[in-house]
């Protein structure tokens, strides 16, 4: 067995492809990553590539090579021949890095929460009305970094994340995100009495949207059957309607959604006059 570096071009990995006669089937998802890594110019020269056995088969590195002819662009590999086909078996069974293996290999805490805050910081910011899972969502290692130290001051905002999951059950995710952007976009709202009602729900009033949707994430998480009791693009968009409100001083009766509703836009208005804040309101 012998390895080289070499430049693969889209021609050659669509060489090489036609000798992929027995690999495993091919995940179009992590084509799609891959190329768009590529794309970034994010791909680096490691020492995972391509292998070829005995008889030069390929025998692993199909989705790299699929990613090249997509992406369009030449990147160096590591090429290994001669590779025994009976360790085909053990390739790949390592444990994938992971964002958080990222972040935490970067010093960052709470790396876990941070790299799934990071990569729906990303969604919320690209692709808001999209579902935030499958292939298209995907964030890579270097993505996250990179959106971090453009918004660096979400290490601080997981924290609150953290307080208010466990206050509400609201994801940490979600959480995390809709105080980030919320007090981005305004920082001339003291979003003190949002967090401190939200976490206690002491004094609120029955149509205060801080209890509104304290109510309604308790009873998400309550509902062990409710199929998106962990899904943060939900409990996102319900965050920022209920924030809305009351910036607005709108009272709520309950918190719901439309199938295909679009992610609320932070509101631009600004808070009543203590003595002209309305009794009832729509409901959200």
């Amino acid at each position: 067995m012998h390895t080289e570096v070499r430049t693969v071009t889209p021609d050659l990995a669509q060489q090489w492809l036609e000798l992929n006669t027995s690999n495993r089937p091919l995940s179009r998802p992590t084509v799609t990553h891959l190329t768009r890594a590529i794309q970034r110019g994010e791909w680096k020269l490691t020492h995972q590539g391509i292998a070829f056995d005995e008889e030069g088969m390929l025998v692993d590195g199909q989705h790299r090579l699929h990613a090249v002819v997509k992406a369009g662009r030449a990147v160096e590999m590591l090429v290994a021949h001669g590779v025994p086909r009976v360790a085909f078996t053990v390739m790949d069974t390592g444990r994938k890095r992971t964002g958080r293996d990222a972040l935490s290999l970067a010093g960052e805490a709470n790396s876990n929460h941070l790299a799934a805050a990071l990569r729906g910081l990303q969604l919320f910011l690209t692709s808001p009305d999209a579902h935030w899972s499958g292939g298209s969502s995907q964030v890579s290692n270097d993505q996250l970094l990179s959106i971090l130290e453009q918004h660096p001051e979400m290490r601080d905002a997981i924290n609150r994340g953290i307080a208010l999951h466990r206050a509400t059950r609201v994801t940490v995710t979600a959480a995390s995100i809709g105080w980030y952007v919320t007090s981005r976009e305004r920082p001339d709202i003291d979003q003190t009495p949002w967090y401190d009602g939200l976490v206690s729900g002491a004094g609120l009033s029955a149509a205060d949207p801080r209890l509104i949707l304290r109510n309604t994430m308790l009873g998400m998480a309550a509902g062990h059957r409710h199929r998106r009791k962990d899904d943060s693009r939900e409990h996102l968009l319900y965050y920022l309607k209920a924030w809305n409100a009351w910036v607005e001083g709108r009272s709520l009766k309950l918190l719901r959604r439309s199938p295909g509703e679009r992610m609320p836009k932070i509101t631009r208005k600004q808070p009543p006059e203590p003595d002209k804040m309305p009794e009832k309101a729509p409901v959200a």
